[in-house]
């Protein structure tokens, strides 16, 4: 198994990416998100960044908040998303925003664009168990993917702040389903090899000091546009 950290990829680790939980005023969500598209060019970019995803409030979360995820360079700075954010004062009350850095997903930047059920799942894991946390998610996903036409977007792992103790490493898991079906579908294994990966990922969870999840669908998709009130 890696040493801790050493689960980096060496292509995907060159750029930082950054969770963003936008809260909007009531019934802006869909404002915001469009203003957020719109500026793209002239905020993010031209501030070195680029945009990952906008997602929208499926199930856990509320209707007006929004889920970004951007991905910036190395050197990064957190004043640097400021303007992209900037593009809709009068509706977006805040934003709270995590750095993170991608483990063995994604190993280039590839922003989703197919329409889907999106589910952050967080993860709290002891340093100690971190390793075979990992470990599991890679020799369990082929297997996850193949069966449930699924995809494993990525697994972050969120900076820690400067002079931190902290010995927990915090997770973020991001997975496409093709809808809320499968998800429930993937959730009840059927035949040896379901059973298999079904066992490895209620692992991971034993390892954890805490998981949670919500799922969202893609703002940003390009076959087709989610229009289910999901509130």
């Amino acid at each position: 198994m890696p040493a801790h950290g050493a689960e980096f990829n060496d292509g995907a680790s060159k750029m930082i990416y950054v969770y963003h939980a936008v809260q909007t005023r009531s019934r802006s969500w869909a404002q915001v998100s469009t203003a957020l598209q719109a500026s793209v060019s002239q905020h993010l970019e031209a501030h070195g960044g680029k945009l990952y995803g906008i997602f929208r409030s499926q199930i856990g979360r509320p209707r007006d908040e929004l889920s970004v995820i951007t991905a910036w360079p190395q050197d990064r700075q957190a004043r640097d998303e400021d303007s992209f954010f900037d593009c809709d004062d009068n509706n977006i009350l805040s934003v709270d925003s995590r750095a993170m850095r991608p483990t063995i997903r994604p190993d280039e930047f590839l922003p989703p664009t197919r329409q889907g059920n999106f589910a952050f799942r967080w993860f709290a894991t002891p340093a100690g168990n971190y390793d075979e946390f990992i470990a599991l998610c890679e020799a369990a996903w082929p297997g996850f993917e193949s069966s449930y036409d699924s995809q494993v977007l990525g697994l972050w792992r969120m900076e820690q702040s400067r002079g931190s103790t902290s010995n927990t490493f915090n997770t973020l898991l991001l997975t496409r389903r093709p809808d809320l079906a499968m998800w429930e579908r993937s959730k009840i294994p059927i035949g040896a090899a379901e059973v298999k990966v079904r066992e490895q990922l209620s692992r991971r969870y034993e390892l954890c000091d805490a998981t949670w999840v919500f799922t969202t669908t893609l703002l940003t998709a390009r076959d087709h546009v989610d229009e289910v009130n999901w509130a």
